[in-house]
């Protein structure tokens, strides 16, 4: 298994941005980004709290990238 370093939602939503997400709308906490091809996915961003292994897993699968892919883009 390897390691992956943790990452906020904040760092997240920008490494989206560069792939081609943007911001759809924001409500309270939760950022809903889309690309323009019609993937969807949900960004929790707390301010000092860091994106779980489990979350981060649904949402590259949401957006169909790798691990790899999105640490390229961090």
């Amino acid at each position: 298994m390897t390691t992956f370093p943790s990452v906020t939602g904040k760092e997240l939503v920008s490494a989206l941005a560069k792939a081609g997400f943007s911001v759809l709308r924001v409500k309270g906490s939760h950022h809903f980004l889309r690309h323009t091809d019609g993937r969807t996915t949900v960004v929790a961003v707390h301010a000092g709290e860091s994106i779980g292994p489990g979350l981060l897993s649904k949402i590259l699968r949401d957006c169909d990238l790798s691990r790899e892919d999105i640490q390229k883009l961090l």
